[in-house]
């Protein structure tokens, strides 16, 4: 018997997917509204080039994700700018294979 092919080809598709949907079931805002806005974000990536599910499409997930908080006011660009540049310098000074952490 093969396993079946996995629903997320990476760990933070997988990640920001329960992120939202978590945000939405505690009551931050109704999917209505998100699915309009990632419809919005996925209409206008698509004018530059075909979403193909994977990567293209949960960068899309992923800002219309913060643009929404920020909307909401649950966070901030700068804020999410911040913690962006604190994940890249922790991943760009990880060993391979180790687990990436902030301090």
């Amino acid at each position: 018997m093969n396993a079946p092919d996995p629903v997320f080809e990476a760990p933070w598709h997988a990640q920001v997917f329960a992120l939202t949907v978590h945000l939405n079931e505690e009551g931050h805002f109704a999917w209505a509204d998100w699915a309009t806005r990632f419809g919005a974000t996925l209409a206008r990536h698509g004018v530059a080039r075909d979403l193909n599910g994977g990567d293209d499409y949960f960068t899309a997930w992923l800002e219309t994700l913060e643009s929404f908080l920020s909307e909401l006011g649950m966070t901030n660009a700068d804020a999410v700018e911040l913690l962006r540049d604190k994940w890249e310098a922790a991943y760009l000074s990880t060993p391979h294979g180790a687990p990436v952490t902030l301090d």
